[in-house]
């Protein structure tokens, strides 16, 4: 990891309700940025925890109202971990990088962030840009678009799912395993890409066989989910 973040030690008296509270997930594997970020946005106000690895984010960032992602992390990298993140939670995704380079501003965008800051930056900043993401979210969150593939219906606030008419009842992680496939038609999605989105590291890749086929039974089509063998499983493209 590079040098820890440089950030300002004067932080500006805030009025009630201009900034925040959030809740902001940090995830850093960078020991000393880690702990500079915590303290500050902790300091000026913000509901802060952090975490060291991608695979923590993906367990987590569903419980956060942002999160704060480094770009290399001890365990995966952190493109591919918004892209994971962003198959599952609209959650608001700013990465932190160590280097202002277009290159890597670029890649965080197309990879699903919402912001990209290079180090070194100040507090003002940072509380500047979360301030703007969040209040693009807010926006884009009060008439939240269903998300439609053919006779598919799915309606990520209200986790309602209709398809032909019927509305099946779907478990939790059925309901985030469906919209994981629905947001990539076409794409094929590895079973290890699907644990580390859905579950998280502690379960076994079968788990996904098991909630693939409940998911059809309830479907009652089993082409919209199409298995690849030895690989993984796609939407079918309407």
């Amino acid at each position: 990891m590079g040098s820890p973040l440089a950030v300002s030690s004067a932080l500006p008296e805030q009025r009630s309700g201009e900034v925040g509270p959030w809740t902001i997930l940090v995830v850093e594997s960078d020991a000393a940025s880690r702990e500079i970020l915590v303290a500050d946005l902790s300091r000026s106000g913000q509901d802060v925890e952090a975490v060291e690895t991608g695979q923590e984010a993906l367990d987590r960032a569903r419980e956060y109202d942002l999160v704060l992602l480094g770009m290399k992390l001890r365990d995966l990298d952190g493109l591919h971990v918004c892209r994971l993140l962003r198959a599952t939670t609209d959650t608001p995704v700013i990465f932190i990088g160590s280097a202002a380079s277009e290159l890597d501003t670029v890649l965080a965008l197309r990879a699903g962030g919402d912001d990209y800051l290079a180090r070194p930056y100040g507090l003002r900043e940072l509380m500047a840009r979360i301030g703007a993401v969040m209040r693009r979210a807010s926006s884009c969150g009060q008439a939240p678009p269903l998300l439609e593939r053919g006779r598919l219906s799915i309606d990520v606030q209200k986790r309602e799912v209709k398809y032909g008419g019927r509305s099946p009842r779907l478990t939790r992680k059925e309901f985030e395993l469906l919209l994981l496939l629905a947001r990539n038609p076409g794409k094929v999605i590895s079973r290890e890409e699907i644990v580390s989105a859905v579950w998280g590291s502690s379960w076994s890749q079968r788990t996904v066989d098991t909630h693939i086929s409940n998911l059809r039974s309830k479907l009652g089509d089993r082409g919209l989910i199409v298995s690849v063998r030895g690989v993984g499983f796609m939407m079918a493209k309407a």
